[in-house]
């Protein structure tokens, strides 16, 4: 069967890989439909590494998928060969201590697809848990159901903001979890999403979610604009979902008192902090790492209509295109929101 295969550092290619594949008991037999292409695999294409995940061997790039059910194992009961669906990524050894508390995402055994030793789901078909596997509505199609991983990430922000009816949000950076986590911030209760980014094009596109302010560092300061709209007072959550260094210059001044300041991007390098100001307001600071026990939700807001994913597609490529749609995102067009390919 075929595969996107990262041999190297660098080096892509579409090719062949052993298939015979056997589906056990409580697992699926699936056929990835579209596939979104992450920053994370790009990265690994193009450094051959993410922290302490190395590249050392080719791997099979991609998590965030949709596909179609084609054998149901032993004692999997509510899935059907031909059914739509979308696969969470992470699975974790589900008898672990971080499982048992509900924070699975930690689990240090997790097994997650496209990081290193791991292969992803850019392939023609794929073994994967029903318990992490879920049920695409009929009015949800394959490249959201693709986007919802991205989405949980988001929803996973906003569930550890705690978000109250009326708050005021603000999230520096509007790539796609930025736009996603205002989406889900906005579903979630916030009356308005102050959205900050150099990039006018991506902001045009956040611009169309409704409850979204836009601003363009260019030619704002966020903390002004912030000020501005909350008369001073300052927003009830922050968001940092950019991971660039100088988001954190002004990011402890942004929230009001008691604020929920939630760190959602990953810098490369540390961070400063500045103690006396997340003191002074008593700001409770949250993190997140992937996300957890929100994926059926995240399916439930966009079946509902509550967050509309479509504007976020920019283009869906043929497999045999991988190379150029991993190039593209290397790359970084200034238009680009979320790049998908389709298997087969």
């Amino acid at each position: 069967m075929k595969a996107v295969v990262l041999e190297k550092r660098n080096e892509i290619n579409v090719r062949e890989v052993p298939g015979d594949l056997v589906c056990g008991p409580g697992q699926l037999r699936i056929a990835p439909h579209t596939v979104g292409i992450c920053g994370s695999d790009v990265h690994y294409y193009t450094h051959g590494r993410i922290g302490r995940y190395i590249v050392e061997a080719p791997m099979i790039l991609g998590h965030e998928a949709s596909g179609t059910v084609l054998e149901v194992g032993e004692g999997v009961t509510d899935f059907a060969v031909g059914d739509r669906v979308a696969m969470e990524p992470g699975v974790p050894d589900m008898s672990s201590r971080a499982s048992r508390m509900g924070m699975y995402n930690v689990d240090p055994a997790v097994s997650f697809w496209a990081t290193p030793p791991v292969d992803g789901c850019l392939v023609e078909e794929v073994i994967h848990p029903a318990a992490f596997t879920y049920h695409l509505p009929d009015n949800v199609s394959y490249g959201e159901g693709a986007l919802l991983e991205p989405l949980a990430v988001g929803m996973h922000a906003a569930t550890k903001a705690a978000i109250h009816p009326g708050d005021v949000a603000v999230v520096s950076g509007c790539g796609t979890v930025g736009m996603l986590t205002a989406a889900a911030a906005l579903a979630g209760g916030a009356s308005t999403a102050i959205v900050s980014d150099v990039s006018s094009v991506k902001l045009e596109i956040a611009s169309q979610i409704p409850g979204v302010v836009t601003v363009d560092l260019r030619e704002q300061r966020l903390l002004d604009v912030v000020n501005e709209r909350t008369a001073g007072w300052g927003a009830d959550v922050v968001f940092e979902a950019s991971g660039h260094p100088s988001a954190y210059e002004d990011l402890w001044k942004l929230g009001a008192p008691g604020n929920r300041t939630v760190l959602v991007g990953i810098p490369v390098d540390p961070v400063a902090v500045d103690v006396t100001e997340v003191q002074a307001r008593e700001t409770r600071i949250e993190t997140v790492f992937r996300y957890a026990n929100v994926y059926q939700r995240a399916i439930d807001l966009v079946a509902a209509g509550k967050i509309n994913l479509k504007p976020f597609i920019t283009e869906t490529f043929p497999m045999d295109r991988a190379k150029e749609v991993f190039d593209r995102v290397a790359e970084g067009r200034p238009g680009d929101v979320k790049l998908q390919i389709t298997v087969g």
